[in-house]
């Protein structure tokens, strides 16, 4: 008797965290809906979108694609355009206060870094106000110089785990960029390129 009242408990509870789940799943994907243009049969349930620009077509994300990481606008400005078929994965932070444009079928690994600006002023004072309006006076700043340049990444890109691309960089098509490696050049189509610094070792044929 004490087994069948156990397994009516669980079940129960069971249930109620299955619907409660259902219910989160579904307000994040009305608050993420609210932030970006997101795609048919787009997998953005481990995704986290911040648009602070407060432009919901300013964050873009094509048919089919897979993101798993952080998708960050400046207050400022910003535009993040992600074509179909594409994967980010865990970890990754795509922040951008320009543009960054990401191609079709393009595969961005974990803990990848795109960064299209220096995320703070270089003058120290400057950089300070920065971190107290972020921190205590409720986020990013309006107007601030961060030296943005667009990012481009071509269709067919493959970037490994833990690459990091800096400002005004464009990745050809059916580039690859090995693991680790720091792009701060532009990378031709097709090339292989690894290491820091950026260097190429062969091209796809």
């Amino acid at each position: 008797m004490k087994n069948i009242i156990k397994a009516i408990f669980y079940k129960v509870y069971l249930l109620g965290y299955r619907e409660a789940r259902r219910r989160e799943l579904e307000a994040d994907r009305k608050q993420k809906s609210s932030d970006a243009v997101i795609g048919t049969s787009v997998n953005a349930d481990e995704a986290v979108i911040k648009n602070y620009r407060g432009k919901r077509e300013c964050i873009q994300i094509g048919n089919r694609s897979v993101i798993n990481g952080e998708l960050i606008l400046f207050k400022h400005g910003g535009n993040i355009h992600i074509g179909e078929d594409c994967y980010v994965g865990p970890g990754t932070r795509i922040w951008s206060a320009k543009q960054i444009s990401i191609g079709n079928r393009v595969l961005i690994s974990h803990n990848v870094n795109i960064h299209d600006c220096i995320s703070h002023p270089l003058n120290a004072a400057e950089r300070h106000q920065d971190f107290i309006h972020i921190f205590f006076k409720g986020g990013f700043q309006e107007k601030v110089d961060l030296k943005e340049e667009a990012v481009v990444i071509g269709d067919d890109a493959w970037i490994g785990f833990n690459v990091i691309i800096l400002k005004g960089v464009t990745i050809g098509a059916g580039a690859v960029i090995g693991a680790g490696a720091v792009i701060t050049n532009d990378v031709p189509a097709n090339a292989i390129v690894v290491g820091n610094p950026q260097r190429i070792i062969r091209y796809n044929t």
